[in-house]
């Protein structure tokens, strides 16, 4: 942590220190406002996914919004929201191992939280600690609908699953985890509505299965920014669980938009200054691969057409500009990062920013969070 702050409540945009990240309060409201807007009238809950932001202040206007939880990718970063007051949290994740599993319950003491399986031995483990402490969990079965990551990927392993789940006092069967991640990022509109139509084909196979067996199938969770539109209108999911909407980044600007796909725009920046000016058609920026995740691809220049951002290394990024462009030495340029949810794991703190001015400093309490 560095031992000065980039910036205060109250102090200037042009006064934040550099490579901050920095997040527009106008365009992340009006994200969250077009989220809420497009799900109202549905039955689709809204989950948002915190690994995005790891942020509590984030997360707790989520919630006051409408939104009836969140989702974690790890345990340890779940703790850190249910410390901050959330209530309702689901781990998209496998958690293995009896140090894991005896986090889960105690916080599952204080709150609602729910864990995804995908294997009798997950099952049993939860069924045996959550028996031993008297605590209930949530358990979803998470069904592999394409993505090719984690997942059972037939009908009878869901049902040997579900069948376990129910024999256990203190696991109370949610329903199915159905993400398609992959999908997100496919560019053409055809190629996310195929995935998604196909993901929806699998659930319905199983929760019909289930239902067969008297065995209620009550959430069909999943979905995420870039397919949200095609699970609210599928008839099958009930629960989304977005969570890159609320800043968007560079890589999700390459998706081609299609007419049922809501349009959310670019909150999060990295606000970088040029430390050198070695020649008329190259700048060197302060922020490099510690300050931006390049996994998606480099980040973008914001609002400045004749600057590319083409090569980082650890600490400087590498502009081509044209030489008529005036990029001066300590001059500021905004970044939009290729992958936000890496890069908020970067920093500490986000620093919003509304009408030239730091309007607020939030920590990100959930970074680092890896176990």
């Amino acid at each position: 942590m560095s031992p000065w702050k980039a910036a205060h409540p109250g102090d200037a945009f042009d006064d934040i220190d550099t490579p901050a990240l920095v997040l527009d309060l106008d365009a992340f409201e009006r994200n969250l406002a077009r989220m809420q807007q497009a799900l109202a009238g549905s039955e689709m809950r809204l989950r948002p996914h915190a690994k995005s932001h790891k942020c509590p202040d984030i997360a707790l206007r989520q919630i006051e919004l409408g939104a009836v939880g969140i989702c974690c990718q790890k345990v340890s970063e779940a703790a850190r929201f249910v410390e901050a007051g959330v209530q309702d949290v689901l781990i998209t994740n496998q958690v293995v191992g009896a140090k894991k599993v005896s986090h889960v319950l105690d916080m599952a003491a204080h709150a609602t939280i729910g864990v995804l399986v995908d294997h009798p031995e997950q099952v049993a483990q939860f069924a045996q600690a959550t028996s031993a402490r008297k605590i209930t969990v949530d358990v979803y079965i998470e069904v592999d609908v394409g993505m090719g990551r984690c997942g059972v990927d037939s009908v009878d392993e869901v049902i040997a699953l579900a069948q376990q789940i129910k024999a256990a006092p203190y696991l109370r069967l949610m329903g199915l985890q159905c993400y398609h991640g992959s999908a997100q990022h496919y560019r053409q509109p055809e190629q996310r509505q195929i995935a998604i139509r196909q993901a929806s084909d699998i659930a319905v196979t199983i929760r019909t299965a289930l239902e067969k067996l008297g065995i209620t199938v009550e959430r069909i969770t999943g979905a995420g920014t870039g397919s949200v539109a095609l699970e609210r209108d599928s008839g099958v999911f009930n629960e989304v669980q977005s969570g890159s909407y609320i800043f968007m980044d560079a890589d999700y600007a390459k998706n081609e938009q299609g007419p049922q796909d809501i349009q959310f725009e670019h909150a999060l920046f990295i606000k970088t200054a040029v430390l050198s000016r070695p020649t008329a058609t190259r700048a060197v920026v302060d922020a490099g691969l510690k300050a931006s995740s390049v996994d998606s691809g480099l980040p973008i220049v914001w609002k400045n057409p004749g600057v590319e951002y083409t090569k980082a290394s650890d600490e400087h990024g590498v502009l081509l500009t044209a030489q008529a462009n005036d990029l001066a030495l300590g001059d500021s340029v905004l970044l939009v990062p290729g992958h936000c949810d890496p890069t908020v794991n970067l920093y500490d703190e986000l620093i919003c920013i509304r009408g030239g001015k730091v309007e607020a400093v939030w920590p990100i309490a959930a970074r680092g969070a890896a176990l």
